[in-house]
């Protein structure tokens, strides 16, 4: 079976090994986004499937536009019979669509139809979900609209953050790929539409998106810092300072204090702020301007209470 993949971040490596470590199957291609400049040195990385497609040598493509010419080029240059797509991040063509003979499957991490979108895995966590998972499903023109092929359902930890979710369900995923193709390809899975009614879609991340509003309660506040972990990272003001927030607690505590105000700021309580309905939370991991991630109590011992992160 000649499989062409397409995939771009970590979470998509588990799914390419997948498939080069299945029988019956060779990869003849990988396509993923064009490497880019990265962190403050601007230093170009290729992309992590790059990487082990190149280890395995297995011919790479890049494309700024897939959908365009040369892109469809390439691929029906390939012949495929499957391919098989686990977040490129381009949204393909009907054209390309047309290429592979037996369709395109794509590896996405949520429970369709909940969680369409370029975000799944932060978005869960962000609205409070306790459960979460991987469906394989046929790629259509429509986003995340194809076909469901299989699922897998996983619990998300209390503690989770959307960095750990995404490194569990990329192997979800791989097995629920390697499960999925053989049934497909032997006509023993029935495809099964979604149901519209029971849609949800997700927008992308933003960096703004992180930005902590402590009117919310505790536990929306510590959805949104893990959901955004590590990217594109909740994030608060004080005194004028951009404050990374990475981890956070919900305490038992009550308070009348204004929402954002810190309540405690010492080696023994830990920093802990006033949130909305009368809630406490308390900062565990954080990271100041020009610094490196370190724990609240170290880098805020002794300051004085009544300090409070700006609402603006």
């Amino acid at each position: 079976m000649r499989i062409v993949f397409m995939g771009t971040p970590e979470f998509a490596v588990q799914s390419l090994k997948a498939l080069i470590e299945m029988d019956d199957v060779e990869v003849v291609g990988v396509f993923t986004q064009p490497d880019r400049p990265v962190g403050r040195g601007h230093k170009v990385e290729i992309t992590p499937v790059k990487r082990e497609a190149e280890a395995n040598n297995i011919p790479v493509f890049q494309f700024e536009r897939v959908r365009k010419q040369e892109g469809l080029d390439a691929m029906r240059a390939l012949k495929p019979d499957i391919v098989v797509t686990a977040a490129f991040g381009q949204i393909l063509s009907k054209k390309l669509l047309e290429v592979p003979r037996l369709g395109t499957v794509n590896v996405h991490a949520s429970l369709l139809p909940k969680h369409r979108g370029s975000a799944p895995i932060n978005w869960a966590i962000i609205q409070g979900e306790s459960v979460t998972g991987i469906t394989t499903m046929l790629t259509d023109v429509g986003l995340d609209t194809g076909d469901m092929l299989l699922k897998r359902e996983i619990e998300i930890g209390e503690n989770e953050t959307a960095g750990q979710l995404t490194e569990r369900l990329s192997h979800v995923g791989a097995e629920l790929l390697k499960e999925t193709l053989p049934a497909y390809w032997q006509g023993k899975i029935t495809p099964i539409p979604q149901k519209e009614e029971e849609m949800t879609y997700d927008p992308m991340l933003s960096k703004e998106l992180g930005k902590i509003d402590w009117t919310k309660s505790a536990d929306e506040i510590d959805c949104l810092v893990r959901g955004v972990n590590p990217w594109p990272g909740a994030f608060s003001k004080m005194n004028g300072d951009v404050i990374k927030v990475w981890l956070t607690k919900k305490c038992e505590r009550t308070t009348e204090e204004a929402p954002g105000t810190v309540i405690a700021a010492s080696a023994r309580e830990g920093l802990i702020v006033a949130t909305g309905c009368g809630e406490t939370i308390e900062i565990i991991e954080m990271q100041a301007p020009n610094a490196k991630r370190m724990t609240a109590k170290a880098y805020l011992s002794g300051k004085k209470l009544g300090a409070r992160f700006d609402e603006e």
